[in-house]
């Protein structure tokens, strides 16, 4: 039955994925919705006439292919971040990325009065800090933007938040596997600084060894070594207690400068997206849409705060990039689009109640938030890139109005 399953799942999400496309939405809430909608939450639930109850249930694979779905995510990350192409506008990038961060310290202060708790503070603020480079991404093509000023702020602010998050992760898994004791975690937090430390060097100097492993004219062979490297550092890293998706974000990074980043890239896509597509269908089938109603208040209000908050720190971001008022109010619409990330923040909380370090309960009403947040801000977010115009004019007549006043009264 086990295939049987597995077959379900594949057939369910091509289903959700062709219909979210044909309607202009991101496939990320339709793989969640699909996942929960056969989970034994929902469908587990009915008995039906001479089958029983008949549900998909959370199988290894189904989990593994889940966990290879976030190592591949972020591997695809890292190959879009070439470290010397970084450092050129690391100027830029530092102080949108730096303004950005407000969010973080929003989402703490949210956590703080929510939990009363500095752990679930810690998980909620990552998970309303960081936006979705995937979904931004495609937004980007799909609208036509990638080739525009205002794709460079939103890339680069996507960058700085990644590389901040690869630190957290690593920082929050360590607490929460350590059971919430600070000190007690605060080797695990040195061990995974040190990992990372040891990537990064990695990065900077390991690139002729990279292309060495990958030099070879046979795509099988490119493909198998390139999923060989990620897959086997991701799992060492996930042994020492660091996160597995940090060591594939950086693994991506030493293949980015290597001579067959777009076979990699070209070969490995599908892939990606395969697993992905598991890692939400997951995301939805251990989600009990039960706890929405006891998060809903919850999500509307991180929804009501931190949209604005986007907003703001987004435009600002485009300023940083000398862009104009239209062009840095597409910045700030954009970066309010969460997803991936956010729900592999929420898998730390899952992770830590499986092992018995975190409070399952309490876990499962961090999950439940995060996948209802980003139910609602995936939509949310390509809703207002994609009806920019009206914010856009907005910002651009305030903007006149303050500078003419300001002429007025230097006159």
């Amino acid at each position: 039955m086990a295939l049987l399953d597995v077959g379900v799942m594949f057939a369910a999400v091509a289903v959700a994925g062709a219909v979210a496309h044909r309607f202009g939405q991101s496939v990320i809430p339709a793989y969640i919705l699909v996942g929960m909608l056969l989970g034994e939450h929902v469908l587990g639930r009915f008995s039906l006439p001479a089958l029983g109850t008949v549900y998909v249930p959370e199988t290894e694979f189904i989990a593994l292919g889940a966990e290879l779905g976030i190592v591949f995510l972020l591997f695809f990350l890292g190959l879009e971040f070439n470290l010397a192409r970084l450092l050129a506008r690391r100027r830029q990038i530092g102080t949108a990325g730096t303004i950005d961060l407000a969010n973080f310290g929003v989402g703490l202060v949210l956590g703080w009065l929510v939990f009363g708790a500095f752990v679930p503070a810690f998980l909620t603020a990552g998970i309303v800090y960081i936006s979705s480079s995937a979904v931004i991404t495609k937004s980007l093509i799909d609208l036509g933007w990638i080739a525009n000023d205002e794709a460079e702020p939103l890339l680069g602010t996507l960058v700085y938040e990644d590389l901040f998050i690869a630190v957290y992760l690593s920082v929050a898994s360590a607490l929460v596997l350590g059971g919430g004791d600070v000190a007690a975690a605060a080797v695990d937090v040195g061990i995974a600084l040190a990992f990372i430390t040891a990537l990064l060097a990695v990065v900077q100097f390991g690139t002729p060894v990279f292309d060495r492993i990958v030099a070879t004219d046979n795509r099988e062979f490119v493909a198998l070594r390139a999923v060989a490297a990620v897959v086997f550092v991701a799992g060492a890293a996930l042994a020492l207690g660091v996160s597995e998706a940090v060591a594939a974000f950086f693994i991506g990074m030493a293949f980015s400068a290597t001579e067959q980043l777009h076979t990699i890239e070209t070969l490995l896509e599908p892939v990606r997206d395969v697993f992905a597509a598991v890692f939400f269908f997951w995301i939805g089938l251990v989600t009990n849409p039960a706890l929405f109603a006891d998060v809903a208040l919850l999500v509307a209000l991180a929804v009501v705060v931190t949209t604005p908050t986007k907003v703001v720190t987004g435009y600002l971001a485009g300023r940083a990039f000398d862009l104009d008022a239209r062009r840095s109010t597409r910045v700030g619409l954009g970066m309010t689009t969460r997803g991936e990330f956010s729900l592999i923040i929420a898998t730390v909380a899952v992770t830590g109640a499986e092992s018995g370090t975190f409070d399952p309960a309490l876990a499962g009403t961090i999950n439940a938030f995060a996948v209802g947040y980003v139910l609602v801000m995936a939509v949310l977010g390509t809703t207002l890139m994609g009806h920019s115009a009206p914010f856009e004019s907005i910002a651009t007549s305030w903007l006149d109005s303050t500078d003419g006043s300001d002429a007025g009264a230097t006159r």
